[in-house]
């Protein structure tokens, strides 16, 4: 029976290898992982992996030395990717000389080592996720993408980061994450921004404190890893967490135990940790800003949400279902005009998700009549509401969409319809002769 094919991995730090062999596994990548250059030159030997990837840094021997020994064995080795730090780049290239197929420096995504991985050895990766049948996080290519990621990972509680500028929805995806965990099942979703508090108040809401611990410490208090156990911990940006709280962090993660302050017990927890940021924590690994081994730890799997400018179709799907929500909780329904849903897509929401929600909410509330048009959405005098034309055409465009439109809601009768306008009867079919607008059936 022929074998699956298989990945070979050297490396010796813990903490990267147990991510690396996390992520593949969920890949469906078989792997053999191994500790140091000897073990790994004795299993090549003894199985054809499709693909090698190492470190450069090994306790017995180098990876220039590593890949020597297997240039000069009998068949050729596997196609091998080198990890490498800044000071040990010259030697990586060095070995692409000697035919090593890349290499990548520390910090790196997993993504980016996967996107390689898949160049050099595709018979690894067995097939692409299905295609999702609803929607839930935007219609993009780009969040559909991401929807069958979080999709597949649910039953595998390995740590997620989620990046992308503030306003994208990082915790909106880590909630549907929890969601395709939990199937309806009551488990919690505890989220903490940690931004948010200073230090001291940081470390008492992350693990909780006994009763008289410190002074206003009235009574016991479990922490957030307490309340989430059995469910998913929401860590929001993560990236602004003090160096003594990052080094805490981590142990608790390695350990999955928790010890309140005043407290001699450990406690132990299991749960999805779900960490976001704003920040780019690769530069700040290589700034000593982070811990680059708290790094490797909390981004087994690495989401990135792109800027709702990329992803233009997403607009209009958000505005509609924001509109909805309005409608029904004020109790007044609202619709978008043509003219309007051009207005949004036009525009460069430096927000984000959480702009464009703010917009439609501010809207339905001041807007005096159903329909939303241009104006209530933000747009103001001299500024165009479509591209192409003049000020004047686009009001005219504007008025005849919102009478049409109004026209429609209220089945063309004339005096509903000019009273939800705020004008006369008489007024009205003025402006609908002028604009030429007739009703069903009329020639």
């Amino acid at each position: 029976m022929m074998q699956a094919p298989k990945l070979c991995l050297v490396e010796d730090d813990p903490i990267m290898g147990e991510s690396l062999t996390h992520r593949f596994a969920l890949e469906g990548i078989g792997v053999d992982w191994y500790r140091d250059a000897e073990s790994a030159l004795a299993g090549i030997g003894e199985h054809p992996y499709r693909a090698v990837i190492s470190d450069i840094r090994l306790p017995d021997m180098s990876g220039e030395e590593l890949f020597g020994r297997l240039l000069a064995g009998d068949a050729p080795p596997p196609p091998t990717l080198f990890i490498t730090g800044y000071g040990t780049v010259e030697q990586a290239v060095r070995l692409l000389h000697l035919g090593a197929r890349d290499y990548l420096t520390k910090p790196f995504d997993l993504d980016q080592l996967l996107n390689k991985l898949r160049t050099m050895a595709p018979e690894l990766f067995t097939g692409e996720a299905e295609e999702t049948a609803e929607p839930a996080l935007g219609v993009s290519p780009a969040m559909r993408r991401i929807q069958e990621t979080l999709q597949q990972l649910a039953g595998h509680r390995v740590s997620v980061l989620i990046t992308g500028e503030s306003g994208v929805g990082k915790e909106y995806v880590a909630n549907y994450l929890h969601q395709c965990e939990s199937r309806g099942r009551e488990q919690p979703f505890v989220a903490v921004n940690c931004a948010a508090l200073p230090e001291n108040l940081l470390e008492a809401e992350l693990f909780g404190y006994e009763k008289g611990a410190f002074t206003g410490a009235l009574r016991q208090h479990r922490g957030v890893f307490e309340q989430a156990h059995g469910g998913t911990l929401f860590l929001d940006e993560i990236g602004e967490m003090p160096a003594t709280m990052q080094a805490k962090l981590l142990r608790v993660i390695q350990d999955g135990r928790v010890k309140r302050i005043g407290s001699e017990r450990t406690i132990r927890v299991e749960l999805r940790l779900v960490c976001a940021t704003n920040r780019d924590l690769k530069r700040a690994v290589r700034n000593g800003e982070f811990r680059e081994d708290l790094f490797f730890r909390i981004n087994v799997i690495h989401i990135e949400i792109p800027p709702l400018r990329e992803r233009k179709e997403d607009i209009l799907w958000f505005a509609q279902r924001f509109v909805e929500r309005c409608s029904r909780r004020h109790g007044v329904r609202r619709y978008l005009l043509p003219v309007s849903e051009r207005y949004l897509c036009q525009q460069p929401w430096p927000g984000n998700v959480r702009e464009l929600d703010h917009t439609i909410e501010r809207a339905c509330i001041l807007a005096r009549q159903e329909i939303l048009g241009p104006r209530e959405l933000g747009a103001v005098e001299g500024r165009q509401a479509v591209e192409g034309g003049d000020l004047k055409s686009h009001l005219v465009e504007y008025e005849r969409q919102l009478i049409v439109e109004a026209l429609k809601r209220h089945q063309w009768r004339i005096l509903e319809t000019a009273g939800r306008l705020g004008i006369s009867r008489k007024s009205l079919w003025e402006k609908m002769r002028r604009y030429g607008i007739q009703g069903p059936g009329e020639e």
